[in-house]
């Protein structure tokens, strides 16, 4: 398993630091396959319903941009509270961000991403211990959970999962490493496990695949990593344990 894990072991967690220099070069990667992206290839539709590439990185910049300032995120929860498109609050806040960049070019698109990023990461990174580990009411799919939790694994699983949305819709090349890609994979691995509780045995493939087991006796799991993790986010079907959900 190219990049991954050799031997079956339990699944580790990142933790806050981790997530947020997984953040940031996220964000690198991120800003180098949309420069290298042709304008036309821009409408191309992704798994993400309803959205082209444009609104995938619409969604990006404007999720950014809330992260970067307070002002700016509080903004994007007024117009939701009041908005009636059909969803939860997380799809009324992100349609907020991409029905406000709807005319914006992708030139446009990747400036502000780019800029937003660094700064939102910034400060993410800044919010102490103490306010990380406030529990917050999210409502669904997060349900209750520390704000550190939306600020360090959502924030940058979204970013990573759209990334993947990104490539496969314009057949780009997508940059995976055991490093930066294993480990983000390793820590949904993680949260799936502590989720469903029963014994496993997962052997991913790819570069960053591993392999993790708990218990005796499981049956052997086996698929490509980013496979795994669109199953587990919701994007492709999943059966037995892979039907067991992740939030993203």
């Amino acid at each position: 398993m190219p990049g991954g894990t050799t031997a079956a072991q339990g699944p580790r967690e990142l933790g806050y630091d981790a997530w947020m220099a997984a953040a940031a070069e996220e964000a690198r990667r991120l800003a180098t396959l949309l420069d290298d992206l042709p304008d036309p290839l821009w409408d191309r539709p992704t798994d993400c319903a309803g959205w082209a590439v444009r609104d995938v990185v619409a969604h990006l910049a404007g999720a950014a941009a809330g992260n970067a300032s307070l002002r700016e995120s509080g903004r994007q929860a007024r117009l939701a509270r009041r908005s009636d498109v059909l969803g939860d609050f997380v799809d009324r806040v992100n349609d907020v961000q991409v029905s406000e960049r709807r005319d914006r070019s992708p030139g446009q698109l990747r400036a502000e991403l780019r800029d937003v990023s660094a700064r939102g990461v910034a400060t993410r990174r800044r919010v102490p211990g103490w306010l990380r580990a406030v529990p917050v009411p999210f409502g669904p799919p997060l349900g209750t959970r520390p704000l550190g939790y939306l600020l360090g694994r959502i924030y940058t699983r979204d970013a990573w999962m759209h990334r993947v949305d990104i490539s496969r819709a314009t057949g780009a090349p997508l940059l995976l490493t055991a490093d930066h890609d294993g480990r983000l994979v390793e820590d949904v691995v993680a949260e799936w496990a502590a989720a469903h509780g029963r014994p496993f045995d997962l052997r991913l493939t790819g570069e960053a695949g591993g392999r993790w087991a708990r218990g005796d006796g499981a049956d052997v799991v086996e698929l490509d990593a980013v496979e795994f993790a669109r199953t587990v986010s919701g994007r492709s079907a999943g059966a037995g344990l892979l039907a067991q959900p992740v939030p993203f």
